[in-house]
């Protein structure tokens, strides 16, 4: 199964991890255009090498770069491999508890999908894979780590994670609030811990499907250029979060469908009245009642509409109408509910591939920014959805089928910045 390795990460020298904060940076899938620009304006934050700004070439633009930095000693390698444990401190709206998302950053090889050691649930799309293929094979650096999860139910990592978080080598808060506390362990006995658990276990992608499958484009194409490699090659690998699946503390938050546009000119009463053959349509008295009004309840939804709150449940017996080629896995779970039903059927946006591309779909995160949207007139609905369990994750990625579009949300998101790794050819791989 997965074969993981310590890394020497890169991280930036002491002076400058006394103020991290300055220099970490959310993930290039979530940074806003206007985060990206404040960020910009530090010349040393890690974004210049995770998301350079666009050019004529924002690869090359980020090699030059990184070679400034290694060379002026704004980033260091660390003299021994490690394991690099990561915990995110953070709390929800409306609960009083902190809870503490516990994990390890380190290399894995780069699994092809057909392998099944690391699984997907969602699809990419080709122009953002290249763009991470490209900056990987310019740079030969890993900026920021993929998320993802494995299934301890003994949790018998979780202790030497405990130990080492106990000596930080930095922590931050960052820009979502979250506490984030970086550690490592270079004990070689643990680190052979970790890597024998790790060879007994799947390994689900949570977060980062573009850039692991970037790391797959770059180590497909150096081993059809180099036909007698090992196997053992830096380039083989690649940087990855880990993150037990069987813990309470991993939260993953529902993604609500904003409709921009009601197709074919359709007003409020006609998208109701076409929701009727597959749902109980049922007026309620306030919007903010809404996920607690359909919290539970399997193929249920929210929808405000027009200034007005219902509730939607789909008929049980029309369930059976569903009929994408695709897994029961995958066939049971609400959001697919919500996409064939509500917009193909209703909307008559045929197919995953339409509604991926149709610009009257988005996606908000926020319950009440969706609901302001549509009362300033930016949007004409939004549907409101339940969060996908962990355990329809892995049913989902073990049926071998991928989730609709923007199905997760795992939070918090992981930063970028808090360490880099090389997977240059002259890096030497596991421990020394």
């Amino acid at each position: 199964m997965a074969e993981i390795q310590p890394v020497r990460a890169w991280r930036y020298n002491p002076e400058l991890s006394q103020r991290i904060d300055d220099y970490v940076s959310p993930l290039f899938d979530v940074v806003s255009a206007k985060q990206r620009e404040a960020l910009y304006r530090n010349p040393l934050n890690s974004i210049h090498l995770s998301v350079p700004r666009p050019g004529p070439d924002p690869a090359g633009e980020a090699l030059r770069r990184l070679t400034e930095w290694e060379q002026s000693g704004v980033l260091l390698q660390d003299a021994l491999p490690g394991i690099y444990a990561y915990y995110q401190y953070f709390r929800l709206p409306g609960s009083a508890r902190e809870y503490v998302r516990k994990g390890f950053m380190c290399h894995i090889r780069a699994y092809d999908w057909a392998e099944n050691v690391v699984l997907r649930h969602e699809n990419t799309l080709p122009a953002a894979v290249n763009d991470r293929a490209e900056l990987l094979a310019r740079t030969q650096f890993q900026t920021s780590a993929t998320h993802g999860l494995y299934r301890d139910d003994a949790h018998e990592l979780e202790r030497y994670l405990d130990e080492a978080i106990e000596d930080p080598l930095f922590e931050t808060e960052d820009y979502q609030g979250v506490r984030d506390v970086l550690a490592v362990i270079q004990d070689a006995g643990v680190i052979q811990r970790f890597q024998r658990l790790l060879a007994e276990r799947q390994v689900i992608l949570a977060d980062g499907h573009h850039r692991y499958e970037g790391s797959l484009a770059y180590r497909q194409a150096r081993m059809a250029a180099n036909p007698q490699h090992t196997g053992a090659e830096p380039w083989h690998y690649h940087l990855m979060y880990l993150t037990n699946a069987a813990s309470d503390d991993l939260r993953i938050l529902p993604t609500h469908r904003l409709l921009l546009e009601l197709p074919g000119g359709l007003t409020d009463a006609e998208f109701l009245v076409r929701l009727e053959p597959y749902f109980v349509v049922t007026p309620k008295d306030d919007a903010f009642d809404l996920p607690e009004v359909i919290a539970g309840k399997p193929w249920a939804f929210g929808l405000y509409l027009g200034g007005l709150p219902y509730k939607l449940r789909l008929r049980p017996e029309v369930h059976q109408q569903l009929d994408w080629d695709t897994t029961p896995e995958v066939k049971q779970l609400d959001l697919t509910v919500l996409h064939y039903f509500v917009l193909e059927r209703a909307l008559g946006i045929v197919g995953i591939d339409a509604q991926r591309q149709w610009p009257g779909v988005t996606y908000v995160r926020n319950f009440a920014e969706g609901l302001q949207r549509v009362d300033s007139g930016e949007a004409r609905a939004v549907l409101i959805t339940n969060e996908v369990t962990m355990d329809e994750v892995e049913r989902v990625c073990h049926s071998g089928a991928v989730m609709p579009p923007k199905s997760t949300f795992f939070y918090p998101k992981t930063l970028g910045g808090l360490l880099f790794t090389s997977i240059r050819d002259d890096e030497p791989v596991g421990l020394l």
